[in-house]
């Protein structure tokens, strides 16, 4: 679309700082949402285009409004890209920016529209029951594909592999996406929340790993890769985590995503700076080695999707070396991925936009959920372990699923 053949009517209108960005997505529509800041949307889809062209198209809407819009553009992008790679513009947007700003963008048939409908949460259903879950691979499985991987990890130029597992859960009722975000949120509150459409449901999700934000010429990345599991008592979960600080193997494992970042990121930055060694991130469930980089972009700055698309898929979601890696992940998982382990996020007009990694997600098709989880391989890894790892991630999920 071109903005000279294209009229559109558009009205931004400020709201109060008290307003819950969840009470603004609607059914189809997309949330992104940490501490109270993000996107969310609802309402008729106005343009849609691929990451490549979608610079054009926000250019192409916002000067078609009177006044410009401020337009942002939103989505879960796949795993692997392809002809599902697609950003939309919503007729209605609600956005709350780092300034406390909050401002509504309604597009031509958004305009003056009914907000979403009230969220009224309740309590959880009775958990699933065995026969309402399906693994993929099974867990004897998944130890082999992690075996298989350990040994050409240590006799092949292959330095890490994420691998991945699913659960099919047939819930036996409706899944509500609003109510699964709600949850989540509720849970973790220093996630990220998001609920995006994909080709075949709703992909649901609380991500820990902030994979790339653009706030004029500042980025910041927030890379995660080794875990280990939390405990109720505070002892032994102190323990747990300054285990995890001290183990060479996730050390190893961290280290080789955090290469690969400096790599991409020096390129594109006058200035860089991150934590020259892991610090723990403690989320409800999972301790992660955690290292957080902030930079200054050289100018002209790029987008924040031009740097996304150079940047995915990291060696946290994909491996080390990228092609090897993914070789051996379409070699060894029996799904395909999806959205799971994509970028999902949004930007704006301007190049600023703020994205994460698809993680501790589902995603949901009327009474059923493809629940994924995932655990980076490397030569020290040990099969047991892995399989413990995703399994404790799906359990995580499992309950909170219960809300949805």
């Amino acid at each position: 679309m071109t903005g000279e053949a294209v009229s559109l009517r558009g009205r931004i209108q400020r709201l109060g700082d008290a307003f819950d960005l969840l009470a603004a997505y609607g059914d189809a529509g997309f949330l992104f949402e940490r501490g109270g800041l993000g996107v969310a949307t609802s309402g008729p889809v106005v343009a849609t285009a691929s990451p490549a062209a979608a610079a054009r198209m926000l250019a192409d809407v916002d000067r078609a409004i009177r006044g410009g819009g401020r337009t942002v553009a939103v989505g879960a992008l796949p795993f692997l890209g392809g002809s599902g790679s697609v950003l939309s513009i919503v007729s209605r947007t609600v956005r709350r920016s780092a300034t406390g700003e909050t401002l509504r963008l309604d597009i031509g048939e958004a305009t003056g529209a009914a907000a979403a409908p009230t969220l009224r949460p309740t309590g959880p259903d009775e958990p699933f029951r065995a026969a309402q879950l399906r693994a993929r691979p099974p867990a004897a499985d998944y130890a082999a594909a992690v075996a298989d991987l350990v040994t050409r990890l240590r006799h092949e130029d292959l330095r890490k592999v994420v691998l991945a597992r699913t659960i099919e859960v047939a819930a036996g009722r409706r899944l509500d996406p609003r109510r699964l975000a709600h949850r989540l949120r509720a849970v973790d509150p220093a996630a990220y929340t998001f609920a995006a459409p994909t080709a075949t449901g709703t992909i649901v999700g609380a991500s820990p790993e902030l994979l790339l934000s653009r706030f004029g010429r500042e980025v910041r990345s927030n890379p995660l890769a080794g875990s280990a599991a939390r405990a109720g008592d505070p002892a032994e979960d102190r323990e747990n985590g300054e285990r995890l600080l001290a183990s060479a193997k996730d050390h190893e494992e961290h280290a080789i995503v955090v290469d690969a970042i400096v790599r991409m990121l020096e390129l594109q930055c006058r200035e860089l700076s991150w934590d020259r060694e892991p610090v723990l991130l403690e989320t409800p469930n999972v301790w992660h080695l955690s290292t957080r980089f902030r930079g200054l972009l050289r100018e002209p700055a790029p987008s924040a999707l031009d740097l996304v698309r150079e940047l995915h898929p990291t060696p946290a979601v994909a491996g080390e070396p990228r092609d090897a890696a993914l070789a051996a992940i379409e070699r060894l998982e029996p799904f395909d991925r999806g959205a799971y382990a994509g970028p999902v996020g949004w930007v704006d007009a301007s190049g600023d936009g703020e994205w994460a990694i698809a993680l501790r997600c589902a995603e949901l098709q009327d009474d059923r959920a493809t629940l994924y989880a995932g655990a980076g391989i490397v030569a020290e890894s040990r099969p047991a372990d892995e399989v413990d790892e995703t399994d404790r991630k799906f359990r995580a999920f499992l309950d909170a699923l219960r809300w949805g």
